[in-house]
């Protein structure tokens, strides 16, 4: 049997069914699910934010390197204020009339957005302008104050590696939803690097107000509340005192020191140079102008971000990929009349004993026997071609850390630049380049470029015969283990056995005949060292130098690139020098070390440094 509802009752049964649909809506929303009423609630709701402190910063030995310190945001709710003293409240914070009549002006052009909540009116007032509003407060209806904590320097020095806190934009909400204007975020060094387990949780309390806005009381006793978790401490392997000594060294000079720990990877120094002041840190909208200004531009971290030419030093690997390829031995020899000629091509050297073998070849930092080493391994019948001979070269290279990031927690790290087959071809053509072409190559020069944490990590790797830890600035604990990839050993492509031939050359470098690192001993240090000389076209050469010590068991391998320095041996080498001695003896022995000390640390070199001046 078929059943007809007619038109009048369907359209009934119709109306019915949606009039159900929102009673049970209503119900839900207004009696089961409290969220809902809460939501609606909102307009009566205030939410005060309680920030948490961030976390404290230390060096290696549990040193405090940042901590906090209690400021406060002054905020004001538009709606409920009322006449008010305009002096009385510039007086307290030191403003003009027009600054107040300005944020007022915002706040009336926003009313119906801004509704009964508050906003900012001051940002991080200090403790005594708080102390001072507060005992006037009740001449001021409709401001109040949030407490919250900024950034405060012990140690004057490491502002580059530390990096700065400042105020979340637009930008960087829309790739961090978790933030909110206001919020607070580490956008340079450790602080960005770290910002995770430094920021911590923030909390609230909330309050509801009556009809005209007024704050009557905690909403539902406090039930609602979250408290704020505070951000977690990090421990640095950094030594707060040598990181500041490094930087009295670097003062008026333009470069980079990096100083690392070759049995654990741990970075004992990281030093940019001009870096910025940490005095500067905590206000750093205040100075971002004047920094940002600043020819030398000291927002930019050499250590990690300027991949130049590695000079000398490089003939170090190159030695390494000769031996393992069995085209050189220890007591291989080569001559050198002032530089290696061929056709015309000419490399130049200075002047030293010829012939020599490899060991005095690393003391005497030979540019001819280099040439030598690089068109063996290049032309090694053992391969079809000169491409298969220089990929082979390549993947040596790139496997002790040079052509990709290392991989360190250093913000913005730079790869440098190993060229490819490819880079030849384009510059020479398919098939027409050989290995006199790239003969730059055998001292360290022409395409190649790499960070001075680069060079520092190639000293640790061979202070370790061999093999190093991916460079680091934090220390694992309980709470936060450390990143396992800062726990395995990275073997390069060349035996281990053949690394003490260049220790023997690098111990001759500081201490043999002809050596070209002799300014780098220090007194009861046995020392190696490499000088280099990185050819630059735009004005003095750089100089270069890489150590470890003592040359057993190794406690501290170093690396300083003084831009436009000269000679390795005038600045770079008596620079790392002190950074050990420094490190491992405690304070700089009387006499020439002294005087060496003084003469660098008045060292300006800044003159040498070409800048353009930024437009403002």
């Amino acid at each position: 049997m078929k059943f007809y509802l007619g038109r009048r009752n369907t359209i009934l049964l119709v109306l019915f069914v949606i009039f159900a649909i929102i009673a049970v809506r209503l119900f839900t929303i207004q009696i089961i699910d409290k969220q809902y009423r809460e939501t609606a609630g909102n307009n009566a709701l205030k939410y005060v934010t309680i920030y948490p402190a961030r976390g404290r910063i230390l060096d290696r030995y549990g040193n405090t390197i940042v901590e906090n310190k209690i400021t406060y945001d002054i905020m004001v709710t538009p709606r409920q204020v009322s006449e008010f003293d305009t002096l009385a409240i510039c007086e307290i914070f030191g403003l003009e009339p027009s600054f107040v009549q300005e944020r007022f002006a915002s706040y009336n052009a926003n009313d119906r957005k801004i509704g009964f909540g508050s906003m900012p009116f001051l940002k991080q007032v200090s403790s005594e302008q708080y102390n001072a509003f507060a005992e006037k407060a009740f001449l001021f209806p409709g401001f109040d104050a949030v407490a919250r904590t900024a950034r405060v320097y012990p140690v004057n020095a490491g502002g580059n590696l530390i990096g700065y806190v400042s105020e979340v934009d637009r930008d960087y909400i829309e790739a961090h939803p978790e933030y909110r204007s206001g919020d607070y975020a580490g956008k340079t060094g450790l602080e960005r690097a770290y910002e995770k387990r430094l920021s911590g949780e923030k909390g609230y309390t909330v309050y509801y107000r009556d009809a005209r806005g007024r704050i009557k009381g905690r909403y539902e006793d406090g039930a609602l509340d979250k408290e704020a978790v505070a951000g977690g401490d990090i421990t640095t392997t950094i030594d707060a005192g040598l990181q500041a000594y490094g930087e009295t060294l670097m003062r008026n000079k333009v470069g980079s020191v990096v100083a690392i720990e070759p049995s654990t990877g741990e970075i004992l120094t990281l030093i940019s140079s001009p870096g910025i002041d940490v005095s500067q840190l905590a206000e750093i909208n205040k100075y971002y102008k004047e920094i940002s200004e600043n020819p030398y531009n000291p927002m930019f971290n050499r250590t990690v971000q300027s991949a130049q030419p590695p000079g000398s030093v490089f003939k170090l690997v190159n030695g390494l990929i000769g031996l393992q390829e069995g085209v050189l031995k220890r007591d291989t020899r080569y001559p050198c009349s002032r530089g290696y000629t061929f056709g015309k091509i000419h490399v130049g050297c200075h002047g030293h004993p010829s012939p020599i073998n490899l060991p005095q070849s690393i003391a005497m930092s030979c540019n001819a026997y280099y040439c030598y080493v690089l068109r063996s391994i290049m032309d090694n019948r053992k391969y079809d071609n000169i491409e298969e001979a220089f990929n082979k070269w390549r993947d040596y290279v790139t496997s002790f850390g040079f052509g990709h990031k290392l991989g360190s927690d250093v913000p913005y790290e730079l790869g440098g630049n190993v060229p490819t087959v490819n880079t030849y071809n384009k510059l020479h053509g398919k098939g027409r380049w050989k290995s006199l072409s790239i003969i730059s190559l055998s001292i360290g020069q022409g395409e190649l470029g790499c960070t001075p944490l680069h060079l520092a990590n190639l000293c640790a790797t061979i202070a370790n015969r061999g093999w190093f830890y991916t460079p680091h600035m934090i220390k694992g604990d309980g709470r936060y283990p450390l990143d396992s990839a800062y726990t395995v050993r990275n073997y390069t492509m060349v035996d281990t056995t053949y690394f003490p031939l260049i220790v023997e050359g690098m111990n001759m470098s500081v201490y043999g005949d002809g050596g070209t690192s002799h300014v780098a001993q220090v007194p009861g240090v046995n020392m190696c060292g490499k000088t280099g000389t990185a050819q630059n076209p735009h004005g003095d050469d750089h100089s270069v130098f890489i150590c470890f010590a003592p040359r057993d068991n190794p406690k501290i391998a170093v690396a300083a690139y003084i831009e436009n320095g000269g000679f390795g041996a005038t600045w770079a080498a008596p620079i790392a020098s002190l950074i050990v001695e420094k490190y491992l003896n405690g304070e700089i022995a009387d006499g020439t070390r002294k005087d060496l000390e003084t003469r660098v640390k008045n060292g300006y070199l800044l003159n040498k440094v070409p800048v353009k001046k930024r437009k403002k």
